[in-house]
């Protein structure tokens, strides 16, 4: 046993955030730790990386108890972490941002030539292809991920803590990461992998620890069977039957329709697809392909060069936020952090934002405001139920929920969803999903963009399937299969013949 940690408990403000907590690692192992957000989990993985203190001391590494643990000295003893939230400084390079703060040095001097060695074979090792020399800032957010997990793994980490490695991925890149997982498990290393991907935690957990409202619930091994009935369960208290909500698609007239556009940076070009009200319509490709860009022009958000949009039957050249939403256009980024919510603001501000057009005489109704805020709220059981609240104290499942709950404060006939759940847990993703079928259920019209493929194959009437910026293939029916979705990742397409009629 190379860590471990007893009756640990955390404090904050009199509000307990973990209690009496027990959780060990051992050597070329990969122990899960599962919950909702808020569970806890963050609180105990920042007590082992030193970043927080326990109320009590109880860690032991390699046998030897540790009474004050800092971050410097969890990287001499060889703690690496790679966080959901990026640490990365944009303005710099892949190299320096690989090397910062531990550059390498030569007669006095930092030794790039090494450096740049060393970047290579790793990345190469890794089988992550990115350019040494770009910006972060130029990054898409899974390239970004990729240079955070090479960051920690190019010190050669003892214990590698992993929090939600592959939110950010699509499925064939996470396969990827949890091949390098399972190599470093092999070499020796332990490993705190955190993540909300059951598929994940089933392939790789030797041992499940979950939380839930700061206490140890349970441990299970890998010979005792890891089910998702058994940690949802465990994770929520109560059983739940399956993730995905049945949907009755009952698709009424064309609510947006789109015709041959071309984005004016040629990240798509000829995209052709439409949306009636009552379904659900997917889009996946690999990250890069240009789907999200594709939301992201519909809402004014990405300029187009030529091509034609219908909304509720009326041609509409879409060319700021404000005109879609006044259209009854709902755009939700892939990116709640950076582009959807203003954390420094309160729940009631960042749920209302999209609405202060509907102001009366030019002012705010606060009263009118906190109430339909609070039943958005109490409809997506945003926690705490408190809108004055500030959204940068929330976990991510609520951050997300609370973006959403902009959809519910004005009229709206079509909702665009990019990634709803990268980064959330499973009873959050529960509730996304039903909160989509409760929208088509009234009659709305969903594009929902998504890189997993267990989510947009479960959720979508019909699938479009995108491959450098173009759409390859239409699946609907039997032809919905993750075999023919794969196969148009690689730019595959079907023949008329064999594509499945409504």
């Amino acid at each position: 046993m190379i860590l471990s940690a007893k009756a640990i408990s955390k404090t904050f403000s009199g509000n307990r955030a973990l209690s009496q907590v027990d959780f060990d690692l051992n050597a070329d192992e990969v122990h899960v730790l599962f919950g909702e957000n808020g569970a806890g989990k963050s609180t105990l993985i920042n007590i082992l990386l030193g970043v927080l203190q326990p109320d009590d001391p109880g860690l032991t590494i390699d046998g030897v108890a540790i009474t004050k643990l800092d971050p410097t000295r969890a990287n001499d003893l060889g703690i690496a972490v790679v966080l959901q939230e990026f640490s990365l400084v944009p303005t710099m390079s892949v190299i320096d941002n690989l090397f910062l703060g531990r550059e390498l040095k030569g007669t006095g001097f930092i030794d790039r030539r090494k450096m740049r060695q060393v970047a290579t074979t790793r990345l190469s090792e890794l089988g992550f292809r990115i350019d040494l020399n770009r910006r972060v800032s130029e990054l898409s957010r899974a390239e970004r991920q990729m240079v955070e997990i090479a960051k920690a793994i190019i010190r050669k980490p003892r214990i590698l803590v992993l929090d939600e490695p592959t939110a950010s991925l699509t499925d064939s890149e996470a396969d990827h990461v949890l091949d390098i997982v399972q190599k470093l498990r092999a070499s020796g290393v332990g490993i705190v992998y955190v993540s909300h991907r059951l598929r994940e935690i089933q392939s790789l957990a030797d041992r499940v620890s979950v939380l839930r409202n700061g206490v140890l619930v349970g441990t299970v091994t890998r010979a005792e069977g890891i089910t998702e009935g058994r940690l949802v369960a465990m994770m929520t208290g109560r059983q739940i039957g399956s993730l995905f909500p049945v949907i009755d698609h009952a698709p009424g007239k064309p609510c947006l329709e789109i015709e041959s556009i071309c984005a004016g940076d040629g990240s798509f070009a000829d995209v052709s697809l439409n949306v009636s009200a009552g379904e659900v319509v997917g889009i996946a490709g690999l990250v890069g392909c240009g789907k999200g860009s594709v939301g992201r022009a519909v809402f004014g958000l990405h300029a187009t060069a030529k091509g034609r949009i219908r909304l509720n039957q009326q041609d509409i050249r879409p060319r700021s936020p404000r005109q879609m939403l006044r259209a009854g256009v709902c755009y939700f980024p892939s990116d709640r952090n950076a582009e959807g919510l203003a954390g420094i603001r309160s729940i009631a501000e960042n749920c209302a934002i999209a609405s202060l057009d509907l102001a009366k005489f030019g002012w705010i109704r606060q009263e009118h405001e906190q109430t339909v805020v609070r039943d958005a709220m109490k409809r997506l059981a945003v926690k705490p139920m408190d809108p004055s609240a500030a959204v940068a104290s929330l976990s991510g499942g609520n951050r997300q929920k609370v973006m959403l709950a902009r959809g519910l404060l004005r009229k709206t006939d079509v909702f665009i969803f990019d990634e709803p759940t990268v980064g959330i847990d499973v009873g959050a993703k529960i509730e996304v999903y039903q909160f989509i079928a409760d929208l088509v259920a009234r009659g709305a019209a969903v594009l929902l963009i998504s890189s997993e493929l267990s989510e947009v194959l479960a959720l979508s009437r019909r699938i479009y399937v995108m491959h450098e910026g173009s759409i390859v293939r239409e699946l609907q029916g039997e032809n919905m299969t993750q075999e023919n979705i794969l196969e148009g990742f690689f730019g595959h397409r079907l023949q008329n013949d064999e594509r499945e009629v409504a």
